[in-house]
């Protein structure tokens, strides 16, 4: 499913998946899945969500809702890989071949591309959108602008339902989406 007919409808039925969703985690797995399930190059697909350090602590991306296999990485610093290198930047970051960036941390052998797009609510930066690929290059123009879209789509049901959750709920979310998932 390439065609921009396609990635329309696609985005149409993620509008009326915010509208029907009940919950941030549960519009959240919506994406999620229907960017997995819709999208063939897309092997997984997930979102990190930023959880404020504690006095003296650094913020982390907090893994949540996701569709693929488990990931060893469900906390990552800031200043680590590509997902702590888009959240640091507040920009895109695509990766057509994993093996050609040191930041790349790995998460299955299989992936050989990478796209990670920052979730920004009220203007700041609450999460990302990272989904990986068995293709290498998987990531062109039109994923591009769709993964972006799928983002601003997510921060903006954040702003309307709150765009913190607290540490117990991403990872409650996390738990849940990990034994739902194919």
């Amino acid at each position: 499913m390439s065609s921009l007919r396609n990635i329309d409808q696609l985005k149409k039925d993620l509008e009326s998946a915010a509208r029907a969703a009940g919950s941030r985690k549960q519009f959240m797995e919506a994406v999620a899945r229907q960017l997995h399930d819709r999208m063939l190059k897309y092997n997984w697909v997930g979102f990190y969500m930023i959880e404020k350090g504690s006095k003296g602590q650094p913020d982390m991306l907090v893994l949540g809702p996701f569709v693929g296999s488990m990931t060893p990485h469900s906390r990552i610093a800031l200043n680590q890989g590509i997902c702590g290198a888009a959240a640091s930047s507040g920009k895109t970051i695509v990766v057509h071949d994993v093996k050609s960036d040191p930041r790349y941390l790995a998460c299955s052998a299989d992936t050989k591309s990478e796209i990670v797009v920052p979730i920004f609510a009220k203007g700041t930066l609450v999460g990302e959108l990272d989904i990986d690929s068995h293709f290498r290059a998987a990531f062109q123009q039109e994923d591009i602008g769709l993964v972006e879209y799928c983002a601003a789509l997510v921060g903006q049901f954040l702003e309307k339902f709150g765009a913190r959750e607290s540490a117990e709920a991403i990872k409650t979310a996390a738990a849940t989406s990990s034994s739902s998932k194919s």
